[in-house]
């Protein structure tokens, strides 16, 4: 459609491919190119099927755009028009293969961008498909993409499918929850239902892309057991009542237990999906009560270092400049099944840079790998001491190392390689590089070792230093301080509280939780649930009627979603984004932070007067620039190199949280139910070349 006129050219050319030369002359609106555009579109649609009223892209369909500018009113065409039998490529997106026109976008997008080749086309000129190879079901983590790449209604989302027509919804921006990248997204609604999610444009961010969790979890709004009013346990039965029993009751109850027991019988658990406002109310409330034993760390199990923390988990570089690497250490991290959007930022580093991984096991990437460490968690630690003790022998590094004392002593037993020497040397002559842990290695038991040895890594690399960090929040939690050694923007605490694992061993007598499941979101599952059950009284915040806080709470509250309710997240950059609510919640829901202001009032703490989340963020941030700048990520030497740890095993993508535990189209998918790397062919040559055959 993008045919122009060009002076001295026998035929149109197409614009998208034609190199421009000097002298040029270009005509966009003669004759010629209208006539030509015109033909292209009667060809177009010559098979193309008169379904508008009935097709989910109607209303915003690319090929009904340009039909309106250069389509006929009158088709020459008599033959019959042919049909495709449609695809079952999988619970999340919907085939109607007639309506294709053979743009190929979506077999573009899985092998120049996605790097896993899903689609193709199979036969020949008017017999030509687009499929699946041999057959399979489309499973890639950022499959999603495809239906916003469609400018048919070929391909379109299957659990809205049906249900609104375009012109029908509301848009509004909100942010997803589920990973530290912050990815903005539009939301779509109709008579306060949410019927779908697509992305919102943010090169900071999430580019123009989406992933399945962040695309379809918001089915866990409108498919799940919502609580719509709050309950409370009597004589071991679930009963309901009003927001101001259930309130009083919990107040009541969390002061008996202060003044019988005292203030550190009190703990706060929270998981990093909630918001800055609600992580900051909820330890507010706690240091409020005398207790510092306030944790959002679900899945860490090494504490040691977290003296030498920076202010909040950072990745040491802009999500941007990713792409832009030209080494990458890889440590402990499965870039494609926990932060799928920076995975396809790391593949565009690949075109002209290199990447590294040291890992438990082999990882099926989307990108190519320079050079691969498979290892037990156990030898990590000895994995980098080894790239330390050759980069620390370099003479130009013997300035540098006064920086990090003792490192020469704690390294002298690592025994260097091969590939340790390489990794060290891609490092050390890129112009731009970068270590990054992934989830496995902030959950591992000696975590506090790898961060150290990858800091000095990276100092004597010249490289930055950063990790990914759990949920949405985790950064807001930290600024939030929803942490037991620190307060809002890394205050000092006068007396440090207790980590969920010193929770844990010592026991509690009352618990607050907000939006999390401690059976499920916990490393420490089994003996969380028992302090639990164990505790003499538990609230929980949640929004579903099937929680498992049913078997443990003696009160639950019923709070709205992420989509409705107002707040922010902060992502692995520092980046504050804002979002309001895009429907109400059903029933007597409230948000959180409105419960916690309240629930604040009711214990007659001090300073509780919000009005609005904006009231909370405000004093957040004020609080930013007493405390915040000065804290910086210190190096401590580890006494010794620990020879074996505890690596719990990674938390499935599609259980990582409460909301996409409940979208039933992600619950269905091959990679739910942990069957995707079984069924998953060779991969060629080619796999992970950009723009390949």
């Amino acid at each position: 459609m993008c045919l122009v006129e060009v002076e001295g050219q026998r035929k149109p050319l197409p614009a998208c491919a034609t190199p421009v030369s000097d002298g040029m002359i270009i005509k966009t609106e003669s004759l010629v190119a209208k006539e030509a555009q015109k033909s292209v579109m009667e060809f177009l649609l010559i098979n193309h099927p008169l379904d508008c009223p009935i097709c989910d892209q109607g209303g915003e369909c690319e090929l009904q755009d340009v039909a309106l500018e250069c389509g006929k009113d009158v088709s020459r065409f008599t033959e019959r028009k042919r049909v495709v039998e449609d695809k079952d490529i999988g619970p999340l997106i919907e085939t109607e293969m007639t309506r294709c026109i053979h743009c190929t976008r979506c077999v573009r997008f899985g092998r120049e961008v996605a790097g896993i080749r899903e689609m193709g086309a199979v036969g020949r000129g008017e017999h030509t498909e687009i499929s699946t190879f041999i057959e399979k079901s489309v499973d890639s983590e950022v499959s999603g993409n495809i239906i916003d790449l469609c400018p048919v209604g070929a391909l379109t989302a299957k659990p809205s499918r049906y249900q609104a027509r375009a012109w029908e919804m509301i848009q509004y921006d909100s942010i997803a929850p589920h990973d530290c990248i912050g990815t903005n997204l539009h939301v779509h609604t109709r008579r306060n239902e949410i019927i779908r999610l697509a992305p919102k444009e943010n090169e900071a961010t999430n580019e123009v892309w989406l992933s399945d969790r962040d695309r379809y979890a918001y089915q866990a709004t409108n498919k799940s057991e919502r609580l719509l009013s709050p309950m409370i346990k009597q004589n071991g039965e679930w009963i309901e009542a009003g927001w101001e029993t259930a309130l009083e009751r919990t107040a009541s109850k969390l002061n008996m237990i202060k003044e019988a027991q005292g203030a550190e019988q009190l703990a706060a658990l929270a998981s990093p999906i909630a918001t800055t406002e609600e992580l900051y109310l909820l330890q507010k409330i706690m240091r409020g009560l005398g207790s510092n034993n306030v944790d959002h760390r679900l899945r860490v199990t090494d504490f040691s270092g977290q003296q030498h923390e920076s202010l909040y988990p950072q990745l040491g570089i802009e999500l941007s400049e990713l792409e832009q690497l030209d080494a990458c250490l890889l440590i402990g991290a499965n870039l494609r099944k926990d932060q799928p959007l920076a995975a396809l930022r790391i593949r565009k580093a690949t075109r002209y840079g290199q990447v590294a991984s040291i890992s438990a096991r082999k990882i099926y990437n989307n990108f190519k790998l320079s050079h691969e460490l498979i290892v037990e968690p156990d030898h990590w630690v000895m994995q980098l001491a080894a790239i330390a003790k050759y980069l620390a022998q370099l003479e130009h590094n013997q300035d540098k190392l006064t920086k990090f004392e003792g490192l020469q002593e704690l390294v002298s037993s690592a025994k260097i390689s091969q590939k340790h020497e390489k990794i060290a040397k891609m490092l050390l002559n890129a112009e731009k590089s970068s270590l990054l842990l992934g989830l496995t290695a902030v959950e591992f038991s000696q975590a506090s070792q790898l961060r150290q040895l990858a800091k000095a890594i990276a100092a004597l690399s010249g490289s930055s230093y950063g990790f990914l960090s759990h949920g949405g929040n985790s950064a807001g939690a930290y600024l939030a301080g929803a942490i037991p050694h620190r307060g809002p923007s890394g205050a000092d605490v006068a007396e440090g509280g207790q980590s969920i694992k010193q929770m844990i061993a010592s026991g509690k007598k009352a618990l607050m939780l907000l939006k999390t499941e401690l059976g499920k979101d916990s490393v420490y599952a089994e003996q969380a649930v028992a302090m639990a059950k164990d505790a003499d009284f538990v609230v929980s915040l949640t929004s579903f009627a099937d929680d498992e806080a049913f078997k443990y709470a003696d009160v639950v509250l019923p709070i709205a979603t992420y989509l409705e309710s107002a707040g922010s997240y902060v992502n692995a950059n520092g980046l504050w984004q804002e979002f309001n609510a895009c429907a109400n919640a059903p029933g007597q829901a409230k948000p959180a932070w409105k419960v916690l202001r309240v629930l604040g009032n009711l214990l007659k703490l001090k300073n509780f007067d919000y009005v609005s989340a904006p009231d909370v963020r405000q004093e957040v941030k004020g609080r930013m620039g007493a405390v915040g700048d000065k804290i910086k990520s210190r190096w401590n030497c580890p006494e010794t190199l620990a020879e074996s740890g505890f690596s719990p095993e990674p938390a499935n993508i599609y259980q990582s949280d409460c909301y996409v535990r409940r979208a039933p189209a992600l619950q269905q998918t091959v990679m739910a139910q942990g069957k995707e790397e079984l069924k998953r062919p060779p991969l060629s040559p080619f796999h992970n070349i950009i723009g390949g055959p």
